[in-house]
């Protein structure tokens, strides 16, 4: 059982070498995948600087893992983006921007998944499917990461975006659940309740995609909702955000991804190990260490031991954590071309 298959780990590097500490989770501890960043916080460069230099980085992270690791970036587009203009990248433009024009004519979407594909890139995380319902949102409208307040416009808009990345192989986690669009707060910043904002309508792009058969991956979002959990758990530590809602009535059978574990709504509240184990017990399949927020190099062999220990004391049993580790398989065997994405329904109607 290689539970370090349920880890995406950030790490400080353009290049590696023997010596780099990611070299040996990959080839030791199987590491489930990395995450890139073109920027440190302190504004550094991180893992990005040019194209030839990453996509020398990516095929040197798939020649340590035999071809089989995830490599993710967060590139939504305009603001947010990892792959960008200055360090000689094409241009992207915002999910708002992309709204604004018709799904199934705009060539944005497809040329962001080319230039991901080119560079070794095989999960973006991304497309948002935040409705934007707060214009006051900090994290979300502020950076014109939704496609629309609407939830059909943003369904079509996902669609189109999610198939012009399967098209080039690449993977898609939409985000981030159970819905960030309606939050007054940034939970890199700390602890954001929506118990009072939030609103069903927010669950019905996940509804119609999955109806679709969209089965790659979905982010849970570091919301405390007290209607769907009384016990006060951000949604990404919640069973009953992510067990029984997400996976149970909405049925996603795919992976679920934990946001950031080192953002502040989570490291302000939550010790590293607990939060990993709390994480693993409501439901998620893959945790995020981003390294970007906090510096750590044994983020994944501590990760590791809070999985073992939950094992070990019986609080979950093989079978449960082989059932993520499988999700996970299927993920990149879809990625590699051994299985179909099988998301090639029409969207239904609202």
């Amino acid at each position: 059982m290689n539970l370090g298959q349920m880890f995406l780990l950030g790490f400080d590097g353009c290049l590696l070498d023997r010596d780099h500490w990611l070299t040996n989770a990959i080839e030791q501890d199987h590491l489930g995948g990395v995450i890139l960043f073109d920027r440190n916080v302190d504004g550094s460069v991180q893992n990005i600087s040019s194209p030839a230099q990453l996509r020398e980085l990516t095929a040197q992270l798939q020649e340590l893992a035999g071809g089989r690791l995830l490599i993710a970036v967060d590139q939504e587009g305009g603001m947010v983006c990892r792959l960008k203009e200055r360090d000689g990248f094409p241009n992207s433009v915002s999910a708002a921007m992309l709204g604004q024009d018709d799904p199934e004519s705009s060539t944005a979407a497809a040329a962001m998944a080319e230039t991901l594909a080119v560079n070794g890139i095989n999960l973006n995380l991304a497309p948002v499917v935040d409705l934007d319902l707060n214009p006051d949102n900090p994290i979300i409208s502020r950076y014109e990461r939704s496609f629309s307040n609407e939830a059909h416009h943003v369904v079509a808009h996902a669609q189109a975006f999610i198939k012009a990345h399967h098209q080039q192989g690449i993977g898609c986690c939409l985000k981030h659940f159970p819905g960030h669009g309606s939050a007054q707060g940034d939970s890199h910043l700390g602890f954001v309740d929506i118990s009072n904002d939030w609103q069903p309508v927010e669950l019905e792009p996940y509804k119609q995609l999955f109806a679709t058969g969209f089965s790659d991956a979905v982010m849970s979002a570091h919301l405390l909702h007290r209607g769907l959990d009384a016990s006060g758990v951000p949604a990404t530590l919640s069973p009953a955000i992510l067990n029984r809602m997400l996976r149970r009535q909405l049925g996603f059978n795919g992976v679920i991804m934990t946001d950031d574990l080192q953002m502040r709504a989570i490291s302000d509240c939550y010790g590293y190990h607990e939060a990993v184990q709390r994480a693993v017990l409501a439901g998620v399949d893959l945790m995020i260490v981003g390294n970007n927020l906090i510096r750590s190099e044994n983020g994944l062999s501590k990760g590791i031991a809070a999985i073992q220990e939950l094992l070990d004391r019986g609080s979950v049993d093989e079978e449960y954590i082989n059932a993520s580790i499988k999700r996970i398989s299927v993920l990149k065997q879809k990625i590699s071309g051994d299985l179909p994405w099988k998301n090639d329904k029409p969207t239904p109607r609202p």
